[in-house]
Order: C-alpha cells, then structure tokens, then sequence
C-alpha cells in the first residue's frame, strides 16, 4: 500500500520542479444567507417556499451556534482554512463556486431554490487567492442569463478563471489554463450532469449561453471529452476533470460513475477526477496512479440550523492537498485537513470530528482499496494500492450504516430535503423552539 510517506510536505518537498500541489474543496456557496453577513448583501428577498428572506438563514445559524457578526472581513468566511493555505502553499486553488455572482433580480422562475452573492462581495472568493472556479453546477444560473453574464465578468475582473458557463456553447466548453512556473500546467475542464439537479435547458448552445452540460456517460461522451483534452494537453500538464453529478445524500456511488471516471482516465487522458454535488464526503479512489474524488462534500454553507440529515455530518468536510508528479500526472501524496462549518465560516475540526471523518472515508474507501492514516494536528493522509475485490461499488455496508445513508436521493437545495408538507411544519417549529434545540 502506498502512504506517500516518502513525500513528506515540507517547504524543500514543494520546492520539487516535478511536484505540483493542488488544493481541492467542496462545494462553496457563498450566497443568500452568507452573503447577508458580507459587506455588501444583496436584497434579501428570495422565492423560496417558506423562508422569503434570506436573512432568515443567518437567523436559524444563530439559533443553534450564537451570534455571527454582520459586515464581516471578506476573508471572515474562510477562518482557519487561510491559516492551512498558508501553510501547504498550494501552486493552484480550485473550487466549485457554486452561486450566482449578481445583482440580477430575474431569477430563474419555479426552480425553488436560487443562491445570489452581490458582486461586490467577490473579495470574499480572492481573499482565499483562489485561482480557479469550476461553474458547471446547479445554482450558477439561478438568476437568469443576466445573472450569468455578471457572473463572469465579476471573475474576469477578480482576474479568477473559471471553467463550465459561458455566454455561448464554445465559451462553456472552453477549459481554464493555470501555468505553474517551472512546474507544469493545470487545464480544467468542468460539467455539469442533471443528476446534480442541473436543468437540461440550461446547456448551452452556439448561440445560447448556459453550461457545459454532460448528457451522459456514453462512449459519444468519452470520445468529446478526449477530443478537447488532445486538443489543449501537453507535456507536464495535469488534466483536472470537475463534474458536479449525483445526489445531494447517500455515499453509495453509481456503477455508472466508477466506469465513466474509469474510462476518462484510461481513454480520455483526464488526471484527476473531482467529483462534487453530494452534501457529505464520499469514498476516494486511486485508479491507475489517478486521483478520484466521487463527492467533495459541502465547503462552506448557509445549512446551519436545517435538520432532516444529521447522520451525514454535512457540517463536517475536508481540505484536499493533492500532489502531482507533472511528468506522469501520477498522484503522489493526498493529504486532507478536516474541518467544520460553524457560524458561516470554516473552522478546523475537533479530534473528535476528525476521526469520525476518518472512518467514514475507510468505510466507503474500502470497496475501492483506500483509507486514511491519520497523523499530527488531524491531518489525513490517504493510503491506496489494495485489491477492490469483485469491483463493487456499493459493497454491504448495512452492518454499520444505516439504509438512508447508502441511498442516492437526489434533493434541489436544504430546502428540499423533506417533502413540503412536513417541510412547512419544520420551519414551523424552528420559529417557535429555543436555540439549544433549534436543529430537529
């Protein structure tokens, strides 16, 4: 088995020409709720079924957690995890942004659920020096094309790059660059699947903006994939596919999802798959020497105070560090930090978080031979090389996870989670119950 302990981080090992060091997320939804803590909150208002101001959600956070300042820093969201950037010293740091950045009103009418952060509030993106956007999700269009058009030009004025929307079919599918000196080069490109909850109409067209939508795991699929990926590749650069699918809850991964990210390495000459939708953590896989991340989990999110799925920990996610060997797009080392969302910012979890997020990655690595060693200040590092047996993807697990955590029910938004009528009444009492016991 494989520890990467041969790579140890230090500042001489990140020195290495040959290494390049990413840094990877969840999902970060910096809109509605968040983005009224910023300092400059859009309008509040928003169509939602039972809250119609976004304020609301900062009021349901505080109920459980206490008091989160208003008018914060940009860099307020982000708390310890600007403390870990600066320590690892990633070369490039990506991120599914997944929000609209606008001062749009024309919002995307019967989806239910529409996140806006003001474009005035993008410091609290560059703040964390991100460097790239994946924008291929289901909440980048929430408020029209409008809303989109905005969208990029506030990240092309933040000089961010971003990958997956763009005003026609060319723009959405067109990947981003990120020249490392003396390293290498990442090329990102980035989908968006309707199992994620995109909308089929939102895919764009040659003369329709909208995102890179992946209509399925075809062979058709994987040969346009590959296609754009012979196009752009070369030597010392790694190849990052980014594509939000599946569903919000359950770690059970799709056989469909293991071929097709098989194949993307094995035929399409992708280096790493960087999978993202799912609320909580999911398995990680090692395939052929290539990084697969099934679900990233949620970064950073306005859920606080939201009940209807605390076994899943959607509180609880993890800082990816990933290092690649340029010359072979070979993963070398993972090692994650875990964390926790409390008060609208991201903090440094407890030993005993850590832990409870260590054995859920050997739980659901165990199909696809990984697990994690867990090492000083909770650090993780994963560990590969075992046999995955028959290949199963959604091995026995009843023994110790409940069935509703092995489901892939896929649910539009917190608000969505439970059907309407039991939602209603949830929000009901959330009003009406004191804060120590406000997350039912």
């Amino acid at each position: 088995m494989s520890t990467g302990d041969e790579h140890q981080k230090s500042d001489s090992g990140r020195g290495n020409s040959e290494l390049l060091t990413l840094f990877l997320c969840g999902d970060v939804m910096t809109g509605r709720g968040i983005d009224q803590i910023l300092p400059h909150p859009s309008h509040p208002e928003i169509h939602e079924g039972y809250i119609k101001d976004a304020t609301g959600y900062v009021d349901l956070a505080e109920r459980v957690n206490g008091p989160i300042p208003r008018g914060v820093d940009p860099a307020y969201i982000w708390g310890d995890a600007i403390g870990e950037l600066e320590r690892v010293k990633p070369d490039v740091k990506i991120i599914n942004l997944e929000t609209s950045v606008t001062r749009s009103d024309d919002y995307w009418k019967g989806k239910g659920i529409n996140y806006r952060m003001h474009p005035e509030n993008i410091g609290s993106i560059t703040a964390a020096g991100i460097d790239i956007c994946s924008i291929a999700n289901n909440h980048v269009l929430d408020w029209g094309y409008a809303g989109l058009r905005e969208t990029l030009e506030t990240l092309r004025k933040a000089k961010i790059r971003w990958a997956g929307a763009g005003m026609d079919l060319s723009e959405a599918q067109a990947p981003a660059f990120f020249e490392v000196e003396g390293k290498g080069r990442v090329v990102l490109f980035a989908f968006g699947s309707p199992s994620s909850g995109v909308p089929v109409n939102w895919g764009a067209a040659e003369q329709k903006p909208g995102i890179n939508l992946l209509s399925g795991y075809s062979d058709e699929s994987i040969m346009r994939i590959r296609e754009r990926v012979e196009r752009v590749k070369r030597a010392r650069d790694v190849v990052v596919f980014s594509v939000h699918w599946g569903g919000n809850w359950g770690y059970g991964v799709p056989e469909g999802e293991v071929e097709f990210a098989h194949r993307l390495i094995d035929d399409a000459g992708v280096d790493l798959v960087y999978g993202h939708s799912s609320h909580h953590a999911k398995g990680i896989e090692v395939y052929r020497e290539r990084l697969i991340l099934y679900g990233c989990g949620d970064f950073l999110n306005d859920y606080e105070g939201i009940g209807g799925y605390e076994g899943f920990r959607d509180d609880l996610s993890l800082m990816y560090f990933a290092d690649f060997n340029t010359l072979t797009g070979r993963l070398v080392r993972l090692e994650m930090r875990p964390t926790k969302i409390k008060n609208f910012r991201v903090n440094l979890a407890s030993r005993e978080d850590a832990r409870w997020l260590a054995d859920v990655l050997d739980r659901e690595g165990k199909s696809f031979g990984t697990r994690v060693k867990k090492g000083r200040d909770n650090v993780l590092t994963l560990q590969w090389g075992e046999s995955r047996g028959d290949h199963s993807s959604t091995p026995d697990r009843s023994h110790s996870v409940p069935e509703y955590l092995l489901s892939h029910e896929r649910l539009d938004g917190p608000m969505s989670r439970i059907d309407r009528k039991t939602q209603s009444q949830r929000f009901r009492n959330l009003r009406m119950l004191p804060a120590r016991i406000a997350q039912v």
